[in-house]
């Protein structure tokens, strides 16, 4: 190309980075130059990116000289050492870790719920937690239409949210379950003592657990949900999952209005209308949302909408997407296309 941004990605060779790299290709993202970095131990490979050959480098300081955007999907320490030598150096930092989610000073953006704080960014937006985004995307066409009171969430996410190791364990696991010897190592928290096996069960616990026993995942989900609807007050509790799932996270998500006399059609027609979200919901023909079907799917897929039969202004629902698209990589490139949109960039 040659007009366009000058952009970098960090973390190139992991599962997020090659997931932007494609999204920007795909959706024709105007980039005049790519700068793929990644660890020491990456630097020199080769990568072919639309045609063209590119050599990896290490993520120095110096690498993002002239960088207009740098992506961050490289895990929260290398976020924390280099985003903001990125951005002293005139790029604009999109992180895909959750080292900055909650500072006070910097955007927590999903663009189809608050593409506003952009405005106010200083160098560096985060990407919020995979979780989250899809949850977000569907509760605030609810909230703007019948305002919103409370959320209760449990979700079941994939085992790509942990990481190639985690995959590579269940995949080992899942052929080796008759043997009854799986060597768990990775889940649920790689730094733990104790480790379980994914294939075959069921963990409830992602990532440590604070003193009020809510694990740090559960506290992302609901501080950042938090952030991005500016509704500091809701009240939010959530309950996260990990299954063996290879891609594609699912949520049961109840939640109560401020509006009397919603109908469940109603709820459904609104969410039909919203942005960057389908509707799956046709029981009759046992039409619903699920992981195997959203995988590689940019929307987040919504279904299983029903009353709460003893709550009027309470609902239930069912919200899956892939954890590696719109809940990082895609929303990250969504980022960087309002910043072009807002004039920002």
């Amino acid at each position: 190309m040659s007009q366009g941004y000058i952009v970098a990605v960090v973390g190139a060779t992991g599962a997020v980075g090659q997931k932007i790299i494609e999204k920007l290709v795909e959706r024709s993202f105007p980039y005049a130059n790519l700068k793929l970095l990644a660890s020491k131990n990456s630097a020199g490979k080769e990568v072919e990116v639309n045609g063209l050959t590119y050599t990896i480098e290490e993520a120095t300081p110096e690498a993002f000289k002239g960088v207009q955007i740098a992506f961050f999907s490289a895990g929260g320490s290398i976020s924390k050492a280099l985003a903001k030598e990125a951005s002293s150096r005139g790029a604009i930092v999109i992180d895909n870790t959750s080292a900055f989610r909650m500072d006070k000073d910097i955007p927590l953006v999903v663009p189809e719920v608050n593409k506003q704080a952009l405005h106010e960014q200083t160098g560096i937006i985060a990407n919020p937690n995979c979780s989250t985004i899809q949850m977000v995307c569907t509760l605030e066409p609810i909230r703007q239409q019948y305002g919103l009171n409370k959320v209760i969430v449990s979700t079941y996410q994939a085992v790509s949210g942990a990481g190639a190791a985690a995959i590579h364990e269940l995949t080992n696991q899942s052929e080796n379950i008759k043997e009854n010897n799986p060597n768990p190592a990775i889940l649920p928290v790689k730094s733990a003592e104790k480790h379980y096996p994914i294939a075959g069960n069921v963990i409830p616990q992602i990532d440590v657990f604070g003193e009020d026993g809510y694990t740090l995942e559960e506290h992302k989900m609901m501080n950042e949900t938090k952030k991005i609807m500016s509704l500091p007050e809701l009240a939010i509790a959530a309950t996260c999952v990990r299954v063996p799932v290879i891609t594609g996270h699912s949520e049961s998500v109840y939640i109560e209005v401020e509006k009397e006399n919603v109908s469940v059609v109603e709820l459904k027609q609104l969410l039909a209308n919203a942005q960057g979200v389908t509707v799956q919901d046709a029981t009759e023909e046992q039409q619903y949302p699920m992981p195997y079907f959203a995988e590689n799917k940019d929307d987040v897929f919504v279904g299983r909408i029903r009353k709460d039969p003893a709550n009027s202004k309470g609902f239930h629902m069912w919200i899956v997407s892939d954890n590696l698209l719109k809940g990082a990589a895609l929303n990250s490139i969504q980022i960087a296309e309002a910043l072009v949109e807002e004039g920002i960039l």
